[in-house]
């Protein structure tokens, strides 16, 4: 008898949830055939047969499992089930045998309509009930028609019909759901964060005009060039990268009673994603150009979206970058991802009329928000961060020559 024990994620993650089983009690499993996606606190992550025989499940569906449980056996002296078809039936019992296969085929069909087809597994009533997506919306893959968490997730990468969505019941039930390893840290995190830190926030406006115009000229040429397109994000993580530099207080972090500085910029940048928010980490982001950072953001969020992202990918980020506007936020007080400093976020771009040389003019702008840690960070450091970036943003060119303007590098100044 194997036994299937929970593989440990990451370091410092104890226990996990089964968030779904790919196999049924008693199926017979080939040796790495992947039997369960399991949840943590930071990713998703496939359970892999150890052995080839007949399994038994030794958890449910939602529970909660320390690392190192056994959650699965496997009878390795189980036979493998025959592919070879059945010899034919003898003549004189061809007739009985064919009732009692029409019987079965009927209960079979009777079976899967009645208790599988159109009905999710756990895991996919999860997230169908997370994202507001009703059953009918769905064709179930799985055994008998089932409902999988994959057919919801595709799903939603193709898009669903909004106005197709289940709405309001007009009933007075109600539901409990158990929270998520993913959920429960994130909650945990962000309570000590409060706790922990001297958070404050500064707030500062861009005009977005001149980086939309250069993106408005060059996006189509960029993306026939490059094969990814060129969006707000990479202009952020650059001028961030260049103001990290500046004021690299911003890019570091306490331990203990030192302050850990970094020669290098990683950048998380949030996205969502059905398990909900995650931050994959562009690795030295001061050395990519506009169009690495982009391609990196694009690879990363896919991942993050599919669920196969892993927990490497989310873990030693500097500093991080959230943008909520891209949800229509006008203005927010983003909290800061520990151990990291501070955090920018950004929010929608809406025009809004300012002050042009002493002229009243329309301008698209966007609200941005730094909180960071004042026990490390001062204010004057945080605000003129903040103000550096706004220059960059308010002109591009500026990002190219490391936050100086291009006349002053042409003039050697």
């Amino acid at each position: 008898m194997e036994e299937v024990k929970v593989p440990s994620p990451g370091e410092s993650i104890t226990e996990v949830d089964i968030a779904s089983w790919t196999v049924s009690d008693g199926d017979y499993v080939n040796i790495d055939d992947v039997i369960a996606e399991i949840d943590s606190d930071k990713a998703t992550l496939e359970l892999t047969a150890t052995a080839s025989g007949s399994i038994s499940l030794k958890a449910e569906e939602g529970d909660t499992v320390n690392v190192g449980d056994i959650v699965a056996e496997i009878d390795t002296s189980a036979e493998a089930p025959a592919t070879s078809e059945a010899p034919a039936p003898a003549p004189a019992a061809k007739e009985e045998v064919k009732e009692e296969k029409v019987a079965e085929k009927s209960a079979s069909v009777q079976e899967s309509s009645s208790n599988a087809k159109g009905h999710p597994s756990p895991a996919a009533k999860k997230l169908m009930s997370e994202n507001n997506i009703a059953a009918g919306q769905l064709n179930g893959t799985g055994k008998g028609g089932r409902i999988t968490k994959q057919d919801v997730l595709q799903a939603m990468t193709a898009g669903i019909d909004a106005s197709a969505a289940q709405g309001w019941g007009g009933s007075r039930d109600q539901r409990r759901e158990k929270m998520s390893s993913l959920r429960r840290k994130v909650a945990e995190r962000l309570v000590s964060v409060k706790n922990e830190t001297a958070m404050l926030t500064t707030f500062n406006e861009i005009d977005m005009s001149y980086v939309m115009t250069v993106r408005s000229q060059f996006k189509e040429k960029f993306r026939e060039h490059h094969d990814v397109n060129l969006g707000f994000m990479s202009f952020f993580t650059k001028a961030v990268t260049e103001a990290l530099n500046a004021f690299p207080a911003v890019n570091a972090m306490i331990d203990g009673n030192e302050v850990v500085f970094h020669d290098y910029a990683d950048i998380g940048i949030a996205v969502s994603s059905p398990k909900g928010l995650m931050v994959p980490v562009v690795r030295n982001a001061e050395q990519m150009s506009l169009a690495e950072i982009e391609a990196d953001i694009k690879r990363l969020a896919i991942k993050a979206r599919e669920g196969k992202i892993s927990i490497d990918e989310m873990t030693g980020g500097t500093f991080t970058i959230t943008n909520g506007g891209v949800f229509g936020s006008m203005m927010s007080t983003p909290i800061i991802n520990p151990p990291q400093s501070a955090i920018l976020g950004m929010h929608n771009i809406v025009e809004r009329p300012i002050a042009v040389n002493g002229e009243v003019v329309i301008r698209p702008v966007m609200y941005v928000a730094l909180s960071y840690d004042h026990r490390i960070i001062d204010g004057k450091e945080s605000v003129s961060f903040l103000k550096m970036v706004k220059e960059m943003i308010e002109n591009p060119s500026s990002i190219i020559f490391g936050g100086k303007d291009p006349n002053e590098v042409l003039l050697g100044l």
